[in-house]
């Protein structure tokens, strides 16, 4: 699902790229109705010339306006903060030593607060101060992929002579502008720069991508967080009150309760019993009688007797570490509601984030669990996520669901990516390599 940038690169002919140059040079000397403007494309041209209205210089390096401290307090302040590892997990996967791009994230004003990637193009692009605190926006640089796609609210590709700083022509970047999911303004721009291969149509779409993803996840974390605030004041025993609780099942044979608390956080590992109790009461939220839990733990015909023992030893564990949920009984139920990470990616499949669902996905649900319940839980998870695969997923993202463990070995999924595929993809040889022997 995440990016690759080490295509081979379609080149524009040398031909357009002089022409391009010798078009930059007349509306710099202010001949606005010279013909070599009109073609050059609309959206580069109406950017050219709003910098040459505002009097943007043509060369020079933009202005360093956040520095040192007062860069990392207001970063850190940012609403993009707690999204920069999933932008970077989208974008810089594997080494960015070795990645040939930069990845950028501004705010709405068009200032660069996280400028990462590869360190050799990073210090290529510092010499034209494309660096964090600087100001990128059309009003400071003129025509550029950050800035201009701030000024028109939309994602935006520019190919080297298309920028209107002369320092900025080696270099094409595209990038999108990230909004407030619930407001919709402008919250910051994401940008990636190198070679031609950032401005093909796959980099495109994979930029819009990761913008939504991070709208998406924002509006998630908002969710949650209201959800808690709205709450009622868990039970106090011990001295503990436990205000948010996540259960981590996925990939996890024993699951991680993280909670916090008027102590603040903790995480615990719970046994594979227990894991499998608390997971079927955060799922079940209504409740559950003895009868029913016992069955979705041990299986058909199981005894209530032989899940009150359980219980009791879970009550001692929690009465330690995360007193607000103590199972209430009769029936048994949470007294607080216990979020799960299956449950997000269940969510964020609903809300056609994909891409952030499948990053989220980190494996089945209690793999080695043979509780009927968590069988259940486990093949809903997998048959929602396969089935999203093959209905709406990008040809991005299905390429991704191809390398995790429940992708590798599905044909289907590989014969429908081939079919995704450009003819001349370079991919596609491994692709049918993985097919046949499939079905060998």
């Amino acid at each position: 699902m995440a990016a690759s940038w080490n295509a081979s690169r379609d080149a524009r002919p040398e031909a357009s790229r002089l022409l391009i140059e010798r078009a930059h040079e007349e509306l710099i000397a202010g001949n606005l109705d010279d013909s070599r403007l009109q073609q050059v494309r609309p959206l580069v041209r109406d950017s050219w010339e709003r910098s040459w209205r505002r009097r943007v210089g043509p060369e020079g390096a933009p202005q360093l306006e956040l520095v040192s401290e007062e860069l990392e307090q207001y970063r850190l302040a940012h609403p993009l903060a707690s999204a920069m590892d999933m932008i970077r997990a989208l974008l810089l996967p594997g080494s960015a030593e070795d990645s040939g791009v930069i990845v950028a994230v501004g705010d709405q004003a068009g200032r660069l607060l996280w400028v990462e990637g590869d360190p050799h193009v990073r210090t290529l692009t510092g010499d034209m101060g494309f660096v964090a605190g600087a100001n990128w926006s059309e009003d400071a640089v003129g025509t550029a992929a950050p800035g201009t796609a701030l000024a028109l609210g939309q994602s935006v590709q520019i190919r080297g002579a298309e920028h209107y700083n002369r320092l900025v022509h080696p270099w094409s970047c595209t990038a999108a502008p990230v909004r407030d999911p619930e407001t919709h303004h402008v919250l910051g721009v994401i940008d990636i720069t190198g070679g031609d291969e950032v401005v093909s149509t796959q980099a495109r779409l994979l930029v819009d991508a990761t913008a939504r993803a991070v709208e998406s996840e924002l509006l998630v974390s908002r969710l949650r967080s209201r959800a808690a605030a709205h709450r009622s004041p868990a039970p106090v025993h011990s001295g503990r009150g436990t205000t948010r609780g996540v259960l981590h099942v996925l990939g996890r044979d024993r699951a991680l309760l993280e909670t916090d608390s008027e102590f603040g956080e903790r995480v615990i590992e719970l046994s594979a019993r227990h894991a499998a109790i608390m997971l079927m009461l955060a799922v079940h939220r209504q409740g559950l009688s003895a009868e029913r839990l016992a069955e979705l733990v041990y299986g058909e015909g199981a005894s209530p007797d032989t899940l009150r023992p359980e219980m009791v030893r879970l009550r001692k564990v929690l009465e330690r570490t995360a007193s607000g949920l103590i199972p209430e009984s009769r029936p048994y139920r949470l007294p607080m509601t216990l979020e799960t990470d299956a449950q997000d990616v269940l969510s964020l499949l609903d809300r056609g984030a994909h891409r952030v669902a499948l990053t989220a996905y980190r494996g089945p649900v209690l793999p080695e669990s043979s509780s009927p319940g968590v069988e259940e839980l486990r093949e809903t998870v997998r048959s929602a996520l396969r089935e999203v695969m093959f209905s709406e997923a990008s040809l991005d993202v299905l390429l991704a669901y191809a390398e995790i463990p429940e992708g590798q070995n599905d044909a289907e999924v590989l014969r429908l990516a081939l079919e995704m595929l450009p003819a001349r993809s370079p991919k596609r040889a491994g692709l049918v390599a993985r097919i046949e022997k499939l079905e060998a």
